[in-house]
């Protein structure tokens, strides 16, 4: 989205068209950010991930399928569609994953895992760049709005990824994250298992159980 107006010239947009469709692009990601405020706090983080990733997956696909269709109106289109794919991207997946990075990691080693998360994303935007560049270019491979196959590749990657192992951590505490990391919890069943991380300590007993603190509580 970094190359939108260049993207839209590629696909046969007007220079000029592209640029304003460029500044509707920015704006409404702005409106889609703020959005992400509210969807958090009242969906999940797995969910909003998810579904966000499914929804970018199949933009993309309908995007490289119009690239072979050579109308205006294609072309226009496509703009809009990409238009959509920003505001699902603010909306969800964008702002998520900076929560995901800082709720998620351990409580012992969250600076190492954030700043090694942080190297990995800027390390990733290498390889974007260059692939982008060549995928875009006249004078190199000009896939043009085909582009948008290759990238749907990776978003059906990630989203495999998340489905199988991306917990929810929306409604824990750092230290029931930490026991259900230990217990090597599956990521589909973080949201529904119960855990108290404290009953040991009060009580002796484990801290993981399927069941109350009410039902677990030994008789005095």
């Amino acid at each position: 989205m970094g190359y939108f107006t260049y993207f839209l010239s590629q696909a046969g947009m007007d220079p000029s068209n592209s640029f304003s469709l460029s500044m509707g692009n920015s704006a409404l990601g702005i409106v889609g950010t703020a959005a992400s405020w509210l969807l958090m706090a009242r969906v999940g983080r797995r969910k909003i991930h998810f579904f966000g990733l499914c929804c970018q997956f199949v933009i993309l696909i309908i995007v490289g399928c119009l690239s072979f269709a050579t109308t205006k109106a294609s072309v226009w289109a496509i703009g809009g569609l990409l238009i959509l794919f920003t505001f699902v991207y603010d909306m969800g997946v964008g702002p998520v994953t900076y929560s995901l990075v800082s709720e998620l990691s351990s409580t012992r080693l969250k600076a190492k895992t954030i700043v090694l998360a942080r190297a990995g994303y800027n390390a990733s935007n290498i390889f974007v760049n260059v692939m982008t560049n060549y995928q875009l270019s006249s004078a190199a491979w000009n896939w043009g709005a085909r582009t948008a196959f290759f990238w749907a590749g990776s978003c059906f990657l990630s989203c495999i990824w998340v489905y199988f192992r991306l917990p929810e951590p929306k409604g824990r505490t750092y230290a029931e994250l930490d026991v259900l990391f230990e217990k090597r919890v599956s990521a589909r069943k973080f949201a529904k298992t119960k855990v108290d991380p404290y009953w040991d300590q009060i009580w002796g007993e484990k801290r993981f159980s399927t069941g109350t603190a009410e039902e677990r509580k030994p008789e005095l």
